[in-house]
């Protein structure tokens, strides 16, 4: 059967612009929408002239593809996907191989795979992410799923992926099952932690070092020629400056109402950190900052009432003071990254994903939210060490961290002495902290749990030995 290369269904931003970079690199298409205007508009419109077809129903746009049929759906996630998944069984065929390309949660993909398993449709969860402008000129792809269907994806993926300047195409195939959407999620998980990290930056900067807004504008600048290089840092340069339209006189940033908006994928980190039993406290941190700014009404009412101090103008070396933010920034990055490769780690031996971390990093290295230079750094050190268990026990991050951390230490006391928030800042170091002692207050916590519970202890000179119960209300 001769016929479009691939797929699309759902044609939002994402799908369009997706639907675009397919065609334009040599692979025909074929598109569907519930609302049949948008496939319309869209073939009459931005892909007129292309290589597109579209189906005004399911059956129709299932007729238009080759076999095996490759299908990317685009639409949101959650019961949008069961819907078309539904809609399309009755029409495909034993091969057919269904992607979800949306911000799905990984037990839905996995959930929807077993369904789908007797039909012999093979389902595949892909994570992408670069946004608007990846979609359509190179995402970072996370596909997990079926082997033998990824064998007629590849040819495909590698060729819409983004390309890293040394380290080739940004998609690989990131094990089975649910893994791909695992990945993604993992992703944005570390996206919440850098995002807030590089906010709590700007807020030192701005109300404790006094820098105006062109003075950060500079700043940031800077650190994107260092070791903080990364897409959310050159993106920072551009917002953190630009004129309010309706006063150019006044950065636009500061008119823009502080609750942030979240749709999800970080709570799911969390979540799956929790039952997986991995702490991750740069990213939980994160997203409990963006859950308080929501609380606008609440704060406001508290800012009248609630006393601490306020931030006063730094007054010593300004300049050794911003450095001392970018290396604590630094440091508390590695932390973020250290966790979210923990947690891939975890999800590997309690699900069997196969999931290689050097190739993870690899892959984030372009096209993606969180693509930043150091994530060439991580790629070697798990390339070198596979089994490397922690990120802080790699060398090249031991040591960038040495020099670093009374830096760190500093502006996170700076941050309470002034009454600034620096919630993952501090989550960063204490975890760095925690990780790196050898024995911590969690003896005591094993006392209280066997006194009201019996639930046992462990002891010092016999770890490995029978756990014990004491009766504590007998001792005198």
């Amino acid at each position: 059967m001769s016929g479009q290369a691939f797929g699309v269904i759902g044609l939002e931003v994402m799908g369009r612009n997706i639907a675009l970079n397919i065609e334009r690199n040599g692979f025909p298409i074929a598109v569907f929408n519930r609302t049949t205007s948008k496939s319309e508009n869209f073939i009459s419109g931005i892909a007129r002239g292309k290589k597109a077809k579209m189906g005004r129903t399911v059956e129709e746009f299932a007729s238009l593809l080759e076999r095996p049929r490759r299908i990317l759906i685009m639409v949101k996630a959650g019961q949008p996907v069961d819907q078309v998944i539904d809609s399309l069984k009755p029409v495909l065929q034993p091969g057919d191989i269904v992607i979800d390309g949306g911000n799905s949660l990984y037990t839905d993909t996995e959930r929807r795979g077993d369904q789908l398993k007797d039909t012999g449709i093979r389902f595949f969860g892909m994570g992408i992410s670069g946004g608007e402008e990846g979609a359509l000129w190179g995402p970072s792809i996370m596909p997990g799923g079926d082997m033998e269907a990824y064998k007629h994806l590849e040819p495909i993926l590698t060729k819409i992926a983004a390309k890293s300047e040394d380290d080739g195409p940004c998609v690989a195939y990131c094990g089975a099952r649910g893994a791909g959407h695992f990945v993604k999620m993992c992703h944005n998980g570390i996206e919440y932690g850098d995002m807030e990290l590089i906010a709590e930056a700007y807020d030192l900067l701005k109300n404790v070092g006094g820098l105006n807004n062109k003075q950060l504008k500079d700043v940031f600048s800077e650190w994107n020629t260092s070791e903080l290089k990364s897409f959310l840092i050159e993106i920072t340069t551009k917002v953190i400056d630009f004129a309010d339209p309706l006063n150019p006189k006044q950065p636009l940033v500061e008119q823009i109402l502080d609750v942030v908006g979240m749709k999800g994928t970080g709570t799911w980190t969390i979540k799956a950190a929790l039952d997986l039993q991995v702490p991750v406290p740069t990213m939980a941190a994160a997203v409990d900052a963006r859950e308080i700014s929501m609380l606008k009404n609440e704060r406001v009412a508290a800012s009248k009432v609630l006393t601490g101090p306020k931030p006063n103008k730094y007054t010593g070396d300004v300049k050794a003071f911003i450095k001392d933010v970018r290396d604590a920034l630094y440091c508390s990055k590695i932390c973020s990254y250290a966790q979210g490769m923990a947690l891939l780690t975890a999800a590997n031996k309690a699900f069997n994903y196969g999931i290689r971390l050097d190739e993870m990093a690899r892959i984030w290295k372009a096209g993606c939210i969180i693509r930043a230079v150091f994530l060439g750094e991580i790629k070697n050190a798990f390339h070198e060490e596979p089994g490397l268990a922690n990120l802080l026990m790699a060398n090249r991050f031991r040591e960038a961290i040495l020099p670093r951390q009374d830096a760190w230490r500093r502006i996170v006391q700076l941050g309470a002495q002034s009454g600034i928030t620096t919630p993952a800042f501090s989550a960063s170091l204490a975890y760095y902290d925690a990780y790196r002692r050898e024995r911590l207050p969690g003896n005591l916590i094993q006392a209280q749990r066997d006194f009201f519970g019996a639930h046992t202890y462990a002891r010092v000179d016999n770890p490995t030995g029978p756990m014990i119960h004491t009766e504590w209300s007998a001792k005198k």
